[in-house]
């Protein structure tokens, strides 16, 4: 088992070092286009593999943080990979079984992950389970939701997906490694340095909606096929 704990440690380093990287350049080139969409597409897999790996790994330890924080990316970067496929929902397009299985799934390991926070007074699975929890229902209503979803909403989804998945992985490599940091500024500070741009972007691009403009006219806009 020690020799499998050592791969997996190693697979989920290599994992979240391309993720780290690949996350700021997918932001920096034209946003839709083969680089960003080349970029992005590598971050998410390595999303994937780095939230795996340290879920299997708290599960044999019993790292409580390790777990919620891996489960927190995986779901967030789901989050935002799907919001790709949502380009038009409501207009002929109904959420498919993939987004309803997430859905549940998120919203029954958050949910248990909040009920865990209570019993035990663990304010780290209160704030991840209240946050994913969030996500989930958000989610939920918009696929319950009749009528087309507001301009932009799934580049919305998009953006907030992945930059979260991203601030999720470097807040638990900040808390776990970064130990010259005080509790909890090395595990918050990531979150205080991104949400804000996040906020703006998210803010600028509404402004540009509710003039009139539509999403290809602001990144370039690819079709995927429903899935």
């Amino acid at each position: 088992m020690d020799e499998i704990l050592l791969l997996n440690r190693w697979i989920h380093i290599g994992a979240g070092f391309v993720g780290f990287f690949m996350a700021p350049a997918a932001l920096a080139v034209r946003k839709g286009g083969p680089a960003h969409r080349l970029w992005g597409r590598i971050f998410f897999w390595a999303m994937v593999v780095a939230g795996t790996t340290a879920i299997f790994s708290a599960s044999v330890k019993g790292l409580s943080f390790l777990l919620l924080t891996g489960i927190f990316s995986l779901y967030l970067a789901w989050f935002g990979y799907r919001s790709l496929y949502h380009k038009h929902m409501g207009r002929g397009q109904q959420a498919s079984i993939y987004d309803w299985i997430g859905v549940g799934l998120g919203l029954m390991v958050f949910g248990g992950t909040i009920v865990y926070g209570l019993v035990t007074r663990n304010v780290i699975s209160l704030v991840f389970g209240s946050i994913g929890a969030n996500f989930a229902v958000q989610q939920l209503r918009a696929f319950r939701r009749p009528g087309p979803w507001p301009t932009g909403q799934w580049l919305h989804n998009h953006i907030s997906g992945f930059v979260g998945a991203y601030i999720a992985a470097v807040s638990a490599f900040s808390a776990t490694s970064l130990t010259f940091i005080p509790w909890p500024w090395n595990f918050l500070w990531p979150t205080l340095v991104m949400v804000p741009p996040l906020v703006w972007v998210q803010r600028r691009y509404k402004a540009k909606f509710s003039q009139g403009q539509r999403p290809e006219q602001i990144v370039e806009v690819r079709l995927q096929k429903q899935a």
